[in-house]
């Protein structure tokens, strides 16, 4: 991502923000606010599909909703890729997150209005704005530090502090306001979080000084002419595409939805295809890269599962669980909050573990233990589903407990990931590796929402307990397999 001149520098305790530089305040502030935007929407978004039009929804079916909230938060994460190259190449990662943060406020207003046509443009421009934020907002973290900076990893632990008291504080008020008022006021309420980000981080500007102001490799006059025939030759052929399809008749949301999750996939087959056809990666890199491969496709399983949070899950707290408490009907997607609590309390008890463990727990053995936690998870699942028979409704302790698996599991194989694929990554894709890494939630969850589609046909046990009992077997193979993934590592643990 983009790089500056100059760390910041030091500040003193007193001077700081909890002893580091004031920028991470705004940072801090702004990821908060734009997580809070996005977990807020993204709680009443299948519930809002689905919802009778009676009750002011959309009315759709279930498999429907699913597929659609899966290919959008996976072109949430496709975005990423872009995103960085824009601010290497063109604004910077300051005006990057800028514009970013501006474009998701837009989306977010745009789904204020009470028609089809602006909920789309709303998701459309969410996406392009989280693809323009997220990546950057992290580069520029990071940047906060030299190289030997004692206080970098607790900078990054506060920043991803921020990430989840957003997604903690979001469902409640979005979804209070969406399920019990209003669903368009829920989503109002998420675009003026967005709008605090923005004009906290516009306002806390002095103190980004340096961070992030140019391009690391700016776009030189010669390559810009090619750009924008790739540009004009891409548009083309959106334009064609969607223009047939809607003089032919044939452009409906099913088949979008599903063109998208094709071209996910075809994105990640592109991307090793081209590492892996660059001659000049020499025999450990080649062989390392052979191992991440198979590390990509454990985190497109376990994020398949795993996102389904948002959609299948938040449907069953809805229509499957009891939530009256002390004679007040619960919002459904107040169960949405329980997650980032789990993932703040277990963050610093699985750090202390990984140490603990040192080279006893290897990369390959922690996803799989990943796998196993997610696939038992839906296994719990299966039974919550089997209890809720007929009219009988299940306690939420059942969704809190699959929350608590899960956490586990992502703890687990989520930033041992990210950490695997900074040092299984060939010195000149270092940086693009980090997308990639990303790229694995994306095709994770846009073909989750094709299988949960698939998985509308059949009853809930059998379907928790398909996808569980397939997770928990690749987990184990995965454990079967950590010898052959530790010879193909060469040396990486």
């Amino acid at each position: 991502m983009s790089e500056i001149t100059a760390p910041v520098e030091p500040t003193t305790d007193g001077e700081g923000f909890f002893g580091h530089p004031r920028a991470l305040s705004t940072l801090f502030l702004t990821e908060m606010w734009e997580r809070f935007s996005y977990y807020g929407m993204r709680a009443l978004l299948v519930l809002y599909l689905t919802a009778t039009v009676a009750h002011g929804g959309l009315g759709w079916a279930d498999g429907d909703a699913d597929a659609l909230y899966g290919v959008y938060v996976a072109m949430v994460y496709l975005m990423a890729l872009p995103g960085g190259w824009i601010a290497d190449r063109l604004l910077g990662a300051r005006r990057s997150v800028l514009w970013g943060g501006m474009v998701i406020a837009a989306g977010h207003y745009a789904m204020i209005l009470p028609t089809v046509p602006t909920f789309f443009l709303g998701l459309g421009l969410i996406t392009i704005g989280t693809g323009l934020l997220k990546p950057n907002i992290s580069a520029m973290v990071g940047r906060l530090y030299g190289p030997d900076d004692v206080r970098r990893d607790a900078g990054f632990s506060i920043f991803y502090m921020g990430i989840n008291l957003g997604a903690f504080i979001a469902p409640l008020i979005t979804g209070y306001l969406g399920e019990k008022v209003n669903w368009h006021l829920g989503f109002g309420v998420a675009a003026l979080g967005m709008t605090l980000g923005v004009v906290q981080y516009v306002l806390g500007r002095n103190r980004l000084h340096g961070i992030g102001d140019h391009p690391n490799n700016p776009l030189t006059a010669a390559e810009r002419p090619a750009l924008l025939r790739w540009l004009g030759i891409a548009v083309a052929a959106v334009v064609v595409l969607v223009g047939g399809a809607a003089l032919t008749g044939t452009l409906t949301v099913s088949r979008v939805v599903t063109g998208l999750t094709v071209f996910t996939v075809l994105v990640a087959i592109g991307y090793f295809a081209r590492i892996f056809l660059d001659k000049s990666l020499d025999a450990d890199e080649r062989s390392r890269m052979k191992a991440y491969v198979w590390l990509f496709l454990f985190a497109a399983a376990f994020w398949l599962i795993y996102d389904q949070a948002g959609s299948v899950l938040n449907r069953f707290a809805r229509d499957e669980t009891d939530r009256v408490v002390f004679g007040w009907d619960m919002p459904a997607s107040w169960l949405q909050s329980v997650n980032p609590v789990f993932v703040i309390v277990g963050s610093p008890l699985f750090a202390l573990l990984w140490v603990r463990a040192g080279h006893r727990l290897s990369t390959p053995l922690k996803f799989s233990m990943g796998l196993i936690l997610n696939g038992l998870s839906f296994m719990l699942m299966a039974a919550a589903a089997r209890a809720a028979v007929g009219e009988t409704l299940v306690s939420p302790l059942w969704l809190v407990a699959v929350y608590a698996l899960q956490v586990c599991g992502e703890l687990c194989l989520s930033p041992v990931g990210l950490s695997a694929t900074t040092k299984l990554a060939p010195v000149r894709y270092a940086s693009q590796m980090l997308g990639l890494w990303f790229l694995s939630t994306a095709v994770g969850d846009a073909l989750g929402g094709q299988v949960a589609k698939i998985g509308a046909d059949y009853s809930q046990p059998v379907y928790f307990m398909v996808l569980g009992i397939a997770s928990v077997v690749l987990g184990v193979a995965a454990v079967g397999f950590t010898r052959q993934l530790h010879t193909l590592m060469r040396g990486i643990h």
